[in-house]
């Protein structure tokens, strides 16, 4: 039986890229996908490699009982899980002083508490043969960010979660990885920075790619860093004007 590997936030975006970039991988058969929207998991599927064994379940991660039952049911059904990607994330972009509790609670909920769980339920099948986790955090987690404070601090959350638990999981044979994207055409980059053009930035497909290739034998000295996949902006050669005399 081949590879099971279990991406969350698979509706679109990053995730979606994701997906369908594994699909091709030959060792992977089970792909578990999870989001919120049932029709954007079923686009994902419809965009796969077929022949994959796809599974498709439109869940809220912050339904903590309802994941770990999902991981229990995944596990038992396959005997291991080899991949986690976690993926989904959320961001409503505030200032310290426009920030709510609940906003604050909720970016959390989403952005960190939700990966503890779902890492925490799959490593106690995963610890039986090894496998990788990767997640993904954000360049805004490296650095300053004023008014994006919930997300930023989620982020960098996500970064020292994954280098603890690199360390912590090695034991188990398991690797931890985590990427951090700079600016990508997603729909969470369009609630961060609505204005910017979306044709002149990194697309999903390219950190779709980087992961693919992160998670196969090339990557295995990766593993516990904060990698940044970010696509360098080049800037036009400046036109240099003569002034004709007469």
């Amino acid at each position: 039986m081949g590879k099971t590997c279990v991406i969350t936030g698979a509706s679109r975006g990053i995730g979606r890229a994701i997906a369908i970039s594994l699909s091709d991988r030959e060792d992977i058969t089970n792909f578990i996908l999870i989001s919120r929207s049932e029709a954007g998991l079923q686009e994902t599927a419809s965009f796969m490699h077929p022949g994959k064994n796809v599974q498709a379940y439109a869940l809220d991660l912050t339904d903590y009982t309802a994941v770990q039952d999902l991981i229990q049911s995944v596990g038992e059904r396959y005997g291991t899980i080899d991949m986690l990607i976690n993926v989904a994330g959320y961001a409503n972009p505030k200032s310290l002083l426009e920030t709510s509790i609940d906003d604050w609670e909720k970016t959390y909920s989403i952005n960190v508490h939700s990966i503890f769980n779902i890492t925490k339920e799959t490593v106690k099948w995963m610890k039986k043969t090894g496998g990788q986790i990767l997640n993904v955090a954000s360049t805004a987690g490296s650095s300053a960010r004023p008014g994006w404070l919930a997300y930023a601090s989620s982020k960098a959350a996500i970064i020292s979660m994954s280098q603890t638990l690199s360390e912590e999981l090695s034991e188990y044979g398991i690797l931890v990885y985590c990427i951090s994207p700079g600016r990508c055409a997603t729909e969470l980059r369009k609630v961060l920075a609505p204005d910017e053009d979306p044709s002149t930035i990194m697309q999903p497909e390219h950190v779709g790619e980087v992961v693919k290739q992160l998670l196969s034998e090339d990557g295995v000295c990766l593993d516990g860093q904060n990698i940044v996949v970010r696509k360098q902006v080049t800037k036009r050669p400046v036109k240099q004007v003569t002034k004709q005399t007469s």
